[in-house]
């Protein structure tokens, strides 16, 4: 690499770091400093955005968001709670699976906030350390994005793989995270199943519960949404939304069994015979599609109200994260589309030995981004460029969830707060907090079994 390479990359990085520091939308603002210094100063060729990814997230978010304001989440929510209430000592396990499929349905883990202080609860209240299930859950409610068909990371892999010559659909994506990734949810479960001590052995527990005001914090009050009445159309609005999702599926399945129900068009090319080449409209076109008219049924047929719908944690968490996607995508692409002979000439060697070795990069920039769906649209293109085979990067997609490592997420932070214990915790030195171990081991092995199915499918 040359002085000037070196430079430009360290502005990329340095865009990347500070607009983590300031989250939510200066991760994408501030990577429009980083372009500007890059084109403007440097005179580098601007990237592209990823515009189709954005749309997809814009018709997803809107959906779920409608859902939302409908009073549809709060319903998904009781189910939750009623399973885990019913099953209380099994919460480290059930707890992750509840905010994980959470997760995978709505495509965002932004829906799990109501959950937290009722998983925290019920493990308080069955004597169960609440770290347990609460770092765990915290964490899947994150490894669901990309298991979900209408998740952005989901929906960009496909994207750019087709782009690249990998055709796969988002079913075909899903078939291999969820259960690599269920794999690994459970071995951190059990992994956290006897993690710390129990609270009758914890002196700094045993000291809080010493004081009656902290007990009474600790132990007055029960989190619960089974009080709350949910009306039919709430419920009619899940329903929607879950038949939107079975439209996508259905889909994706018989595109797979050869019997491609999507619409064709033509290309806007000739054939040799002067004819116009056609194909069927990309699965992208349809999720927006079916997103779309999902909302829309549910403001006509579940009185959702719109307005709501905007001022709701889904949408407005969803369009900070299509900010985000914008500016970081961008900004990667102008940097790895200028230098990308110089990229391949130097990692092809490594990478066509071990192309496994993509998925520590995924995982490094996705400490610094915060976002998988920018992880994908960010690395995804320089990965295919550098030869890497669609069916390895396909196997290493869990390995774009990095961002626990260092405990900045609002997920993340949310749970600590929520844990009136105080065993959920960030520790004295930053990285020694209650989400490193289950994270690290979800992900380490979600991508081993997530290579695994790949390999032998492939």
């Amino acid at each position: 690499m040359t002085l000037i390479m070196i430079l430009q990359l360290l502005i990329v990085l340095l865009a990347l770091y500070v607009g983590s520091r300031y989250g939510s939308l200066a991760l994408g603002a501030i990577s429009g400093i980083g372009l500007a210094l890059l084109v403007l100063c440097f005179g580098l060729k601007p990237g592209t955005p990823p515009t189709d990814v954005i749309y997809i997230i814009i018709a997803a978010v809107t959906c779920a968001g409608i859902m939302q304001a409908a009073g549809g989440m709060d319903w998904l929510i009781q189910l939750a709670e009623r399973l885990l209430r019913k099953h209380p000592e099994h919460v480290t396990f059930l707890a992750p699976l509840c905010t994980f499929f959470l997760t995978v349905l709505v495509g965002t883990g932004h829906v799990v906030y109501t959950l937290m202080p009722i998983i925290c609860d019920i493990a308080l209240k069955k004597g169960i350390r609440p770290e347990r299930p609460c770092g765990v859950a915290s964490i899947a409610s994150q490894v669901g994005i990309t298991c979900s068909p209408i998740a952005a990371a989901v929906a960009s892999f496909v994207v750019i793989s087709n782009e690249n010559g990998f055709d796969i659909n988002n079913l075909q994506v899903i078939a291999v995270t969820i259960p690599a990734s269920l794999v690994g949810l459970m071995v951190a479960a059990a992994c956290s199943y006897h993690r710390g001590l129990d609270l009758d052995k914890d002196p700094k527990f045993q000291a809080r519960l010493a004081d009656p005001k902290m007990r009474d914090y600790m132990y007055g009050e029960t989190a619960s949404m089974l009080d709350r009445e949910v009306s039919p159309s709430a419920r009619l609005s899940v329903y929607i939304f879950l038949g939107a999702l079975g439209v996508i599926v259905l889909y994706s399945l018989l595109q797979i069994l050869g019997m491609d129900i999507r619409p064709v068009v033509p290309t806007g090319k000739l054939a040799e015979d002067g004819t116009p080449l056609m194909k069927p409209i990309g699965m992208n076109i349809i999720i927006q599609i079916v997103m779309i008219s999902a909302a829309a049924l549910m403001i006509i047929f579940a009185k959702a109200k719109p307005k709501k719908a905007v001022s709701g944690a889904v949408w407005q968490s969803g369009m900070v994260a299509v900010v985000a996607i914008y500016g970081i995508a961008w900004l990667a692409d102008t940097y790895f589309s200028n230098y990308l002979p110089q990229m391949q000439q130097g990692l092809q060697g490594i990478v066509a030995q071990y192309p496994w070795t993509i998925a520590l990069a995924f995982f490094a920039v996705s400490v610094l981004i915060n976002s998988q769906g920018a992880v994908v649209v960010s690395m995804l293109p320089l990965a295919y460029q550098l030869g890497i085979p669609g069916p390895v990067l396909l196997g290493v997609l869990p390995s774009v969830y990095g961002y626990f490592f260092i405990p900045n997420y609002p997920s993340d932070i949310a749970t600590v707060n929520f844990d009136r214990s105080g065993t959920t915790v960030i520790g004295k030195y930053l990285l020694n907090h209650s989400f490193m171990m289950p994270g690290m081991v979800s992900v380490f092995v979600s991508t081993l079994v997530g290579m695994l199915i790949t390999y032998l499918i492939y």
